[in-house]
C-alpha cells in the first residue's frame, strides 16, 4: 500500500499541467497534515513536477523529457532574470523554443517573431501586443511595466508578460548561461539512463528457499539477486558466496547480506561506478526514497556506459573540458604534454588556481596510464606539492612517470617545470577499470 506521501505525489502527477496548488489545497483534499504536503510538494519540485514562482504560487509544469531539457519553461525564464509576471500567468507552464532581442524596427522584429517565441524587449508597447497577437511570450527589461491591454490579452492568451530590472544584454546572457548549464545536466549520465528496470530484473523474496536462488543462477548465469519483502521493498541481496553450505530447504533471508548499498535514479552513473569499486560489488540495487526495488545495475553496465560517454561529442563545455583542451603532448617516447594558463583557470590573484592545477596533474597522469595500458581509470588519491605559484599565460611542460602498475591499480608521479624549473610535484594513485 503507497505511503501519504507517495499518494500526495501521485495526485499531482494527475493534475493537468499549468494548473496552481498549494499546501492547503493539498492537506485538504487528501487528508494529511500541511506538513507533509508541503514535503511531498519540495519533492514534486526535485522531480520537476512543479514549479514555485514567487508572487505567483505553486503551479504543476510539463515534465520534461532528457532529450528536450535544454528548452526552457517561461517559468524558470521568470526564475533566472529573477522576474515579476505582470500577466498570462495560466501559460508559465510552456516551453519557449527560441528567444528573439527585440533591438530593430517593430516591422523587423515581427518578422523574427513566432509563436513559441520569448521577445526580449523594454517599453516598446506596440511589440508586446504584436509579439502576443504571434503566439509570442514576452521579457520586459529594465523594470518597465506593460500596458493594462496587453496584460488583460496575455491572460486571454496564456502568454507570460515578465518585467525583469536588468538590461537586455545581461538577461540574453543569463538566458544564454542557463541553456548552457541544461546542456551539460543533459550530457551527464544518471543511473536512470542505464539501468534494468524491474519488470526486467530477476529477484527473490525472503522466505524464497535456497532452491530458488540455485533455479534463477541456472536460469540467468547472474551470480548475484536483490531480495525483496511482501511490500516489493529491499531488505536485502544474496551471491553465490552466501549460499556456499546452506541447505536448499533454507530460506533466504537466512544467508542474505542485510541492509545493501543502494543507489537512486538521479545518482550519476560515474558516482555510482566509483562506490562499486571502492566497495568490491559487482551489483547495485537502485530503490527509491521509500526503499522500493526499482531495478538494478551491473558493473560492466556503468563501465560501459562511462566508455561510450568519453568518446561522446561535448555539447557544453565543463571547468574540466576547458583545462583538458589546453592538454597538448609534445613528446611520446618519454611523456610529455604542455599546458597554458588561460584567464579561467585563475583565481583572484591571477595565478593557477589549486582546483585547476590539481586537474591538470590528474589528467597528465590519466594520459600516461591510458597511453601505456589503453585502461581507463578512476583517481583513488593525490599528494600535491605547489613548490611556485603559476602566473597567467605561462606555458607548462608537465612529465608523468609511471611508479608501479598492477592489474588493479597504478601509482604516478607528475613533475611541472616552468623555464626548465620545476615549480610542482604529485604523487597519484589510480584504480584502473577493466574494459
Amino acid at each position: 500500500m503507497a505511503t501519504k506521501h507517495e499518494q500526495i505525489l501521485d495526485y499531482i502527477e494527475t493534475l493537468a499541467v499549468g494548473e496552481k496548488i498549494s499546501v492547503r489545497r493539498i492537506a485538504k483534499e487528501l487528508q494529511v497534515s500541511e506538513g507533509t504536503a508541503y514535503r511531498a510538494i519540495k519533492e514534486a519540485e526535485n522531480k520537476r513536477l512543479v514549479s514555485t514562482i514567487e508572487r505567483v504560487g505553486t503551479i504543476r509544469i510539463e515534465r520534461k523529457k532528457k532529450e528536450n531539457i535544454e528548452r526552457l519553461t517561461y517559468a524558470e525564464i521568470v526564475k533566472v532574470v529573477d522576474g515579476q509576471v505582470l500577466g498570462g500567468r495560466a501559460g508559465l507552464h510552456k516551453s519557449l523554443n527560441k528567444f528573439v532581442i527585440g533591438a530593430m524596427q517593430l516591422e523587423d522584429m515581427m518578422r523574427y517573431t513566432e509563436a513559441g517565441n520569448l521577445l526580449i524587449v523594454g517599453n516598446r508597447y506596440k511589440a508586446h501586443e504584436y509579439a502576443l497577437q504571434a503566439g509570442a511570450a514576452v521579457l520586459v527589461t529594465g523594470g518597465f511595466d506593460a500596458s493594462e491591454q496587453v496584460k488583460k490579452l496575455a491572460d486571454e492568451l496564456e502568454l507570460p508578460v515578465i518585467s525583469t530590472s536588468y538590461d537586455t544584454f545581461t538577461v540574453a546572457t543569463m538566458i544564454n548561461r542557463a541553456i548552457y548549464d541544461q546542456l551539460i545536466k543533459k550530457e551527464i549520465l544518471l543511473i536512470e539512463d542505464i539501468l534494468i528496470p524491474l519488470e526486467n530484473t530477476h529477484f527473490l523474496h525472503v522466505k524464497d528457499p535456497i532452491r530458488r536462488y540455485n533455479e534463477l543462477n541456472n536460469e540467468t548465469t547472474h551470480g548475484g539477486f536483490p531480495v525483496v519483502d511482501s511490500n516489493g521493498r529491499l531488505v536485502g541481496i544474496v551471491t553465490s558466496r552466501d549460499v556456499i553450505g546452506a541447505a536448499d530447504t533454507e530460506t533466504i533471508d537466512k544467508v542474505m547480506t542485510k541492509d545493501p548499498i543502494t543507489v537512486s535514479l538521479q545518482t550519476s552513473v560515474a558516482a555510482a561506478g566509483h562506490r562499486m569499486i571502492w566497495e568490491g560489488i559487482d551489483l547495485l540495487p537502485i530503490t527509491d526514497d521509500h526503499h522500493n526495488l526499482m531495478g538494478i545495475i551491473s558493473r560492466q553496465d556503468v563501465l560501459k556506459a562511462i566508455q561510450t560517454a568519453q568518446r561522446q561529442p561535448q555539447q557544453g563545455e565543463t571547468i574540466d573540458d576547458i583545462i583538458k583542451s589546453q592538454l597538448n603532448l609534445v613528446q611520446e617516447d618519454e611523456l610529455s604534454l604542455e599546458f597554458r594558463v588561460t584567464p579561467q583557470m585563475t583565481n583572484a590573484y591571477g595565478s593557477l588556481s589549486y582546483g585547476a592545477y590539481t586537474m591538470v596533474l590528474t589528467e597528465a597522469a590519466a594520459t600516461a596510464l591510458k597511453t601505456k595500458n589503453r585502461k581507463d581509470s578512476v583517481l583513488e588519491n593525490i599528494t600535491v606539492y605547489f613548490l611556485k605559484p603559476v602566473q597567467l599565460d605561462a606555458a607548462l611542460l608537465i612529465r608523468p612517470t609511471i611508479l608501479d602498475i598492477s592489474r588493479k591499480s597504478a601509482k604516478v608521479d607528475v613533475e611541472v617545470l616552468y623555464e626548465q624549473q620545476v615549480i610542482g610535484k604529485a604523487m597519484l594513485t589510480f584504480q584502473l577499470l577493466d574494459r
